[in-house]
């Protein structure tokens, strides 16, 4: 255990154990959601989706990212849009961009084989 009581198993990890993990798409419908939905059951996480478009279905709030310890984007782009318009919550916050396109449906089983081949190793996960 680490100061306060924090785990130090890694950037982030709370004192339940659970890593609060935040997925950011553009629009929250096909990709963040795949995301969410794969990991949701995972033990060693708490995780949300959103995104980053006025249309989004559940558009990014400064609540989203103060709760996360580490938000995963899929592009760049989101990377971007999330450090102009929410610096300030970010700071000191681990930003991972996938560089998964938006060619996917929600639950496409290339996308699912995308995500568990890249997401596990950035959070140090299983």
């Amino acid at each position: 255990m680490g100061q306060a009581g924090r785990v130090v198993q890694g950037a982030g990890w709370r004192v339940s154990g659970k890593l609060n993990a935040l997925f950011i798409c553009s629009r929250n419908q096909w990709r963040s959601p795949t995301a969410e939905q794969v990991f949701r059951r995972h033990p060693a996480l708490a995780v949300r989706s959103a995104g980053t478009s006025a249309s989004a279905r559940k558009q990014v709030s400064h609540l989203d990212l103060a709760w996360a310890d580490v938000i995963i984007v899929m592009e760049s782009k989101h990377k971007s849009r999330l450090l102009a318009e929410h610096a300030r919550t970010l700071t000191g916050k681990p930003l991972h961009v996938l560089d998964i396109p938006d060619d996917y449906r929600f639950m496409d089983p290339e996308l699912v084989e995308l995500l568990e081949a890249a997401v596990p190793p950035l959070l140090g996960i299983d």
